[in-house]
């Protein structure tokens, strides 16, 4: 499956190939399509869309098993406060459905800032663009192409909301991947 974001990506010389993955909605999360996909959560990035800086909306790109941290994405960037854009308005403003958002392709080049922890890994899934598609690029060449600011910008999620989603409480750091889903 080719997708305008896999184009965008190899014309530019961003090494990537596509994984696909069959979920229905009710099951669809960042955790499952790690585990559809058998990659470690922390190797599987998702792309939300936040508004409030003062220069337009920015991609956030975290992963799997975390939640964004508003206040340390804002800090990164020198911002007062942000926001997650709504989701009535993230296909308005990205051109991407929710499942399928990611910054190569969108319709205006906002800024994008990644979680650090993207930096230990040599590649890193993303969205392609499309549901039921991921894209496994280059980090390094990746985070260039979307001119991405790397900083601490995901929170684990607390224990308590992960037992509510039906995932384990989130284990702690120790020199191993992190395996939290």
């Amino acid at each position: 499956m080719k997708t305008n974001a896999g184009r965008l990506l190899e014309a530019a010389g961003v090494p990537c190939r596509t994984l696909v993955y069959d979920l229905p909605e009710e099951r669809f999360s960042a955790e499952a399509v790690a585990d559809q996909l058998g990659l470690p959560p922390g190797q599987v990035f998702k792309t939300l869309v936040t508004a409030g800086s003062a220069r337009g909306p920015v991609f956030a790109l975290i992963p799997a098993g975390t939640i964004l941290s508003l206040k340390k994405l804002a800090r990164l960037l020198g911002e007062r406060r942000l926001e997650m854009a709504p989701l009535a308005d993230v296909l308005r403003l990205t051109g991407y459905r929710r499942g399928a958002v990611t910054v190569p392709g969108a319709k205006r080049a906002y800024l994008a800032a990644v979680d650090e922890s993207a930096l230990e890994w040599e590649r890193i899934a993303v969205s392609a663009g499309a549901r039921g598609a991921q894209l496994l690029v280059e980090t390094a060449a990746y985070l260039r192409f979307i001119s991405a600011v790397a900083g601490p910008i995901a929170s684990d999620v607390p224990p308590a909301a992960a037992s509510a989603a039906g995932r384990p409480p989130p284990q702690p750091k120790g020199g191993v991947a992190r395996t939290t889903t």
